[in-house]
């Protein structure tokens, strides 16, 4: 079974996901880390958030080989992001290229408040993130749940979306379990 899970930046994405892998068979793959390691091999960025700067057709190239790798790999929690705010605009990150490779079987969007994400920013000092207002970080939240129910369509896969508002990790954590039960 493949599963993307995806969500804005500081939803806490990374920390649902390490408490199912711990609690199932499934290996957590890094899309983004994927195609930081193309990326790096050829020279183009020297760290993450330089990414999503990159020309848009280079970041689709990169995108669709990154697929390509991860698209034979068998259960498998793909983290990963359904937009990517660009100074172009929002990027698909899964096109529908990406999905025909990755065939996921369940998509899985985490999503907290916009407040709740804007103060987990604030305390994240691992990234150099752009500046987002509140209003900002909405607009990506919905933008997402569309890209989610979008993609569905065209691979149909199931959408899960889950909450993962302060203090409720657990919640999350299980109502994820239970789905891929």
């Amino acid at each position: 079974m493949k599963i993307i899970v995806a969500g804005v930046p500081g939803v806490g994405k990374t920390t649902i996901m390490e408490e199912v892998a711990k609690r199932s068979n499934y290996k957590i793959v890094n899309y983004g880390t994927v195609m930081l390691d193309i990326a790096q091999k050829e020279g183009l960025v020297e760290h993450r958030d330089e990414m999503r700067k990159l020309p848009v057709d280079v970041q689709r190239r990169i995108q669709k080989e990154a697929a390509k790798r991860i698209g034979g790999m068998e259960n498998v929690i793909v983290d990963t992001h359904l937009t990517i705010k660009t100074p172009a605009g929002y990027l698909p990150g899964l096109p529908v290229w990406v999905l025909e490779r990755l065939k996921p079987d369940l998509i899985v969007v985490i999503e907290a408040t916009p407040q709740e994400i804007a103060g987990r920013r604030a305390k994240d000092e691992t990234r150099l993130r752009d500046s987002e207002s509140v209003k900002d970080i909405e607009e990506h939240l919905q933008a997402n749940r569309y890209a989610a129910f979008a993609c569905s369509v065209y691979s149909g896969a199931n959408v899960l979306i889950l909450e993962n508002n302060e203090g409720m990790v657990e919640e999350a954590v299980e109502k994820f379990l239970e789905a891929i039960k």
